[in-house]
């Protein structure tokens, strides 16, 4: 594929393929811990996933981000999209549309590094709020 200057991509489509690429990380970490049956796995990989969930998990992560991270963050969550999730607050929802923007510019930069390392961070909060 070719290489193109990540700062000219729309925070929109960094959100497009950061979701995906959030939630196969989550999935990969939830079927890495063991086998279980597929409904648990769901309900797991949903909570992680929700648009609330993300926007938690910026709490913790918003500061240990780089400023080039903050920016793309920063640039996401003030994107004005068409849509919104079904069961989110408008807040919630940009600050996940920044996650996700963030996740999507992480892997196309290829920092596969920094991405897991800012999944675990978020989903280890994550966690830790749930018990």
């Amino acid at each position: 594929m070719e290489d193109r200057d990540l700062r000219t991509y729309s925070p929109l489509t960094l959100a497009y393929i950061g979701d995906g690429v959030y939630e196969l990380f989550v999935r990969t970490i939830l079927v890495k811990r063991g086998n279980c049956q597929v409904n648990k796995l769901h309900r797991q990989a949903s909570s992680l996933v929700k648009a609330s969930a993300q926007s938690a998990m910026m709490e913790v992560l918003e500061p240990v981000l780089t400023e080039e991270e903050l920016g793309v963050y920063k640039r996401g969550r003030n994107a004005h999209s068409p849509t919104m999730a079904k069961h989110a607050t408008m807040s919630d929802y940009r600050r996940a549309t920044g996650f996700e923007a963030l996740m999507g510019y992480l892997y196309l930069k290829e920092d596969y590094q920094r991405l897991l390392e800012l999944v675990h961070l978020g989903i280890t909060a994550a966690e830790k709020d749930k018990a």
